[in-house]
């Protein structure tokens, strides 16, 4: 497998998840940006010969390609302002910008190498439960690409733009989404003063059998059944708040509506 040299932007959880998996799978990370040292240090302390490096004038760098695993927000005016040696190659993690916004940098190619997965840095994690989602207008970058993915032992699909935009759509559906409600019944728990860890074999049932049955199917509770006493009564119990009650009301009703 070829190995490469590759400099890190970033140091949020993405980068610090990535930077010692892909060092660890033999590729040589040369620098971690970020414009606070200090917290790009606290990523290269854990790797071999990595630099922290708060400016972004790479001309005199070996690496060769440069990974930015940063803010969506930030990717346009990074990606603008590095300065990059000649035959370098400059690559986004994000799920919902488009290639084209790496087009005015200085990079010979540019490409996406998007995780698609939750990360946090509290939580250790496993690549080959990492699928990645690749795309670039090169196909000698794409290659490398799919090199890359194949060293952390990840699955990975070629995917547009327009593509991986519905899918994250999707993925905030599926993983943000259903964090928070889940976030929510904890707080309900908690101030009830119950114990929040009697919900967690139904959380896993559900999650578990979902993926099993399709999510159609394993649809159960009061708005599928379409138990408007109970649904009131739920509705009367969030009145404490008024947030909590709407959302409640809006997503019962779409239950509704889509049984």
């Amino acid at each position: 497998m070829e190995k490469y040299s590759i400099a890190i932007l970033g140091t949020g959880n993405v980068a610090w998840h990535l930077a010692p998996a892909l060092e660890n799978a033999g590729h040589s990370i040369t620098e971690v940006y970020s414009r606070d040292l200090h917290r790009a240090e606290k990523i290269t302390k854990n790797l071999y010969t990595a630099e922290a490096k708060t400016d972004l004038d790479f001309s005199d760098s070996k690496a060769e390609i440069y990974i930015m695993a940063i803010s969506d927000y930030a990717i346009e005016q990074i990606a603008d302002a590095i300065i990059l040696p000649e035959n370098s190659t400059l690559i986004h993690t994000s799920g919902s910008m488009d290639l084209n916004i790496l087009g005015y940098s200085s990079a010979s190619y540019t490409g996406i190498f998007y995780p698609l997965q939750s990360f946090s840095k509290s939580r250790p994690l496993d690549f080959e439960d990492v699928p990645f989602l690749l795309e670039s207008d090169d196909q000698e970058t794409l290659q490398m690409l799919k090199r890359l993915a194949k060293s952390l032992n990840s699955s990975f699909y070629q995917i547009k733009s327009k593509d991986r935009r519905a899918l994250h759509v999707a993925a905030v559906f599926a993983s943000n989404f259903t964090n928070h409600m889940i976030r929510i019944s904890e707080e309900i728990m908690n101030r009830q003063g119950l114990d929040f860890e009697m919900l967690q074999p139904l959380i896993i049932e559900q999650i578990s059998k979902t993926l099993q049955i399709g999510a159609k199917s394993a649809q159960t509770g009061p708005a599928v059944r379409g138990d408007l006493n109970t649904l009131d009564l739920h509705h009367q119990f969030l009145n404490y708040n008024e947030q909590l009650a709407e959302i409640y009301k809006r997503v019962s009703q779409d239950i509704i509506d889509a049984n």
